[in-house]
């Protein structure tokens, strides 16, 4: 598992001073894209030799708000490597309260926007 630490600031909420939805969505990108990097993958490497990462699908659930100031905690857990893509659940948690939870399905592309096997190196990485 990893986790990300992040900090609500004021340009994340809404008029009413919680975290407008759509940010959590930023917040579990940065979170995956952390761990990759701790992991070794370089995703600019990556994508000088024409693969890149992309979501392919996303299952999200808003548990709890999320204020300004908040200090929150992305965890990330690998459920399933196969050959082209990688599935991961994300939970964002403020203390013990569950504040938000996703399942994530990643593949790599091309340039020419096709899918493509995940490189070896990866694999390995994240099994």
């Amino acid at each position: 598992m990893h986790e990300f630490p992040v900090r609500v600031y004021y340009e994340d909420t809404d008029m009413g001073g919680i975290v407008y939805h759509a940010n959590y969505l930023r917040y579990i990108e940065r979170a995956r894209s952390d761990y990759v990097r701790q992991l070794g993958n370089d995703q600019n490497a990556m994508r000088e030799a024409g693969i890149v990462w992309v979501v392919r699908r996303i299952e999200a659930e808003y548990l709890a708000t999320a204020k300004f100031d908040d200090e929150l905690i992305v965890e990330t857990t690998v459920q399933s490597v196969s050959g082209v893509r990688l599935s991961m659940d994300q939970l964002v948690r403020r203390g013990e309260t569950e504040v938000f939870r996703a399942r994530v399905q990643a593949v790599c592309m091309n340039r020419a926007g096709r899918p493509v096997r995940l490189p070896a190196e990866i694999r390995a990485s994240l099994t």
